[in-house]
């Protein structure tokens, strides 16, 4: 009886997949990769051709021994690593490890882990895409050559243990760069104005807000202005102008990519993106079902398109048909044309039965992969659905020269929403009270609502704002996401408090070093480049030295200039007159994983050390105490008094000495100006050049 042999990489798949084959297959696993580059070592050859040097991974040789006694009693030996880039290189990686046979080796793919799916993959074997494996190998190098060249600059001029790299680096920079904006954001002074309305027969008013005129939108930028617009509608006669009653349709959300599933998750479930890409591997590997055994119950995670197979779809179409109606079944395909290349030939994250409903798996799934399960099943079943339909009326109210409008749409027919509501829709739609009136309702004004606004500078970046202008810009793909996101925030580049991504000192340090000395490899036009490069290797248009040769003279030539003129950036141990109380000597600032720190420089004999405050030489405005630069626990710097926890004065933008002229409060600075503290105020000044 013939034997074959299937290699997988995780061995939560040789439980799922040995279950659907008989007893002719043997099933391992790798345990992902076997071999890389040597961590001691750049491990490019660049003197001959850029050969990468490839060693086997520690830890890996009982691993690859079984695998070897396994594929020598093979008559046929299955490669069936992960349907992507990094897949089909860990494939190659084995062939070679394993020193296979290639007459009697055959690389396999399936998008989902269930019985149909994979027997249809042993019976379309084909040989390793080299195309693919080139793209990743091109990765591995660049990465390599990035942090291997770069980090030891890091070590030299800042402290042991930081590291650059090809996507975080960009990715810091992008978060220092909105830090940046935040920081030096002017609010400006804007107001609404809202009319109430008493309508004939109905207990609540009708509210529209202000727009203009006949003219067109006027908008109100201060408290004269203000003032102007009530003298004028004083006693008005208020009519209504104009009723339009129409109908507009909301397409169903498209179905889960690796980047929209790391966002949503974020926002509905606040999970991270390492958490969601987690908890998707296991949905995918398989779970023990009750009565089924072991099944991956969605598809591969790693991906950027929304193709759904035709499969996929006739089953979604007969199951909403029967759950919902006919109505509710979509006409023809769901897609958006984007025009960018998508990597691979995969589907959109999907469940592998649309039978399969979160609420029969439930007792299956821990409660957080039931969750995600929950999220990934409504979405998909609502991208098969037809569009929501909505009656929409906007009503233009005239009086006293001015036009106010009000608008409302109220659900026609539902839709996919049936099932899903996206987080974004999940509000009301208007004042409802229109629908009830018509153009000879006689409207009484109540009363005119005037409100002061300051506009509010961008927000902080959250893991999933960060990963939408990740994929926006072209940087990065599917898989690197999370692991980009996890490393920055691991090395202290980045604080996470409450969802929001705040630049630590050590962060500003390391991205001001990158811009001056290597400001090609944090420039994101630059590195989404590559990563179309990286497409165009992956789909043999690229020769993948071409793009090495092109890349490593730039860098080299770029290091060897750092290392010269980054000489002065070096921090030494800055002598304070704070004395140290076990030794006697004056202590030194350090840098430490949180930033700055006060130590003895009698290490190792004496290991004294004390949090540094930073002094700014501004008096606190509550107590007259010296305000100091602190930090939060995550490493977020902000602006406190030395006597806290007995003042507590913090404001998150340097203050100044001056004072408002206007209302008195303490000015902040903010880049090249001054702004009062107290928002209502609205006072700002030109920085005086120091």
């Amino acid at each position: 009886m013939a034997k074959y042999l299937v290699i997988v990489e995780s061995p939560a798949k040789v439980k799922t997949i040995k279950k659907f084959l008989g007893s002719n297959y043997e099933v391992a696993a790798s345990n992902g990769h076997v071999r890389d580059l040597p961590k001691s070592t750049l491990g490019i050859d660049v003197e001959h051709d850029f050969e990468p040097k490839y060693i086997t991974i520690r830890g890996k040789g009982d691993i690859l021994a079984n695998l070897r006694k396994l594929s020598k009693k093979a008559d046929k030996v299955y490669l069936a690593t992960d349907p992507d880039r990094e897949g089909e290189a860990i494939s190659w990686h084995l062939s070679k490890a394993l020193n296979l046979d290639e007459k009697k080796m055959y690389r396999i793919t399936f998008n989902e882990i269930t019985k149909s799916a994979v027997k249809a993959s042993l019976k379309h074997p084909r040989e390793i895409d080299m195309d693919l494996v080139d793209a990743q190998q091109t990765r591995r190098i660049l990465d390599r050559m990035v942090g291997y060249e770069i980090s030891p600059i890091l070590w030299e001029k800042v402290k042991r243990g930081l590291s650059a790299g090809r996507v975080q680096s960009v990715a810091l920079r992008i978060i220092a760069d909105r830090e940046e904006e935040i920081n030096s954001f002017i609010p400006q002074e804007y107001w609404t104005l809202d009319a109430k309305f008493r309508v004939p027969g109905e207990r609540r008013p009708l509210t529209a807000k202000f727009y203009g005129d006949e003219n067109g939108k006027i908008d109100i930028h201060s408290e004269e202005e203000m003032k102007q617009i009530l003298q004028k509608l004083e006693g008005a006669q208020f009519q209504i102008r104009e009723i339009r009653r129409g109908e507009r349709a909301k397409k169903a959300p498209l179905p889960f990519t690796t980047s929209t599933l790391q966002q949503e998750a974020s926002k509905v479930l606040n999970f991270s993106t390492q958490k969601t890409m987690r908890l998707a591997q296991q949905l995918y590997e398989g779970v023990d079902i009750k009565g089924n055994g072991t099944v991956g119950v969605i598809t591969y995670l790693r991906t950027d398109s929304v193709r759904v197979s035709e499969e996929a779809q006739a089953a979604s179409k007969e199951y909403i048909q029967e759950k919902f109606g006919k109505a509710y079944v979509a006409q023809g395909e769901n897609i958006k044309k984007d025009g960018r290349k998508i990597q691979d030939a995969h589907e959109a994250i999907r469940p592998t039965d649309i039978r399969r409903t979160p609420e029969s798996l439930k007792e299956s799934l821990s409660r957080d992969q039931y969750r995600l399960y929950q999220l990934i099943w409504k979405r998909f079943a609502a991208s098969q659905m037809s569009p929501a339909l909505y009656e929409t009326t906007s009503v233009k109210i005239d009086g006293g020269g001015y036009r106010f409008a009000v608008s409302a749409s109220s659900v026609k027919f539902d839709g996919y929403r049936a099932v899903y509501v996206p987080e974004e829709e999940d509000k009301a739609e208007g004042n409802m009270l229109v629908g009830a009136i018509s153009e000879d309702t006689k409207l009484e004004l109540d009363k005119l609502e005037e409100k002061q606004h300051f506009t509010q500078p961008p927000a902080h970046y959250t893991e999933a704002s960060l990963v939408k202008t990740l994929e926006e810009l072209g940087i990065g793909r599917p898989s690197t996401y999370a692991p980009t996101i996890t490393t920055i925030i691991a090395r202290r580049y980045v604080a996470k408090e409450n969802k929001n991504l705040y630049i630590t000192e050590l962060g500003e340090v390391v991205n001001s070093m990158m811009v001056k000395a290597f400001p090609s490899i944090v420039n994101v036009n630059f590195t989404a480049n590559l990563e179309s490069l990286l497409d165009g290797i992956g789909e043999g248009e690229i020769n993948w030295k071409t793009v090495v040769e092109n890349f490593y003279p730039d860098l080299e030539e770029a290091v060897k200039r750092a290392k010269k003129e980054l000489e002065e950036v070096k921090i030494e141990d800055e002598v304070t007159d704070v004395v140290c109380e076990q030794c006697g000597r004056h202590m030194v600032i350090k840098y430490g994983p949180h930033g700055k720190f006060l130590a003895c420089p009698g290490f190792p004999e004496c290991r004294n050390t004390k949090p540094y405050l930073e002094r700014t030489g501004v008096p606190c405005p509550k107590c007259g105490k010296e305000i100091v630069i602190r930090k939060t626990k995550k490493g977020r710097r902000y602006y406190g008094c030395e006597a806290a926890p007995e003042c507590d004065f913090m404001s998150w933008q340097k203050p100044s000495k001056e004072h408002c002229p206007e209302c008195g409060s303490v000015l902040l600075e903010k880049g090249n100006k001054l702004v009062c503290s107290k928002e209502s105020c609205g006072y700002v000044k030109a920085k005086k050049e120091d």
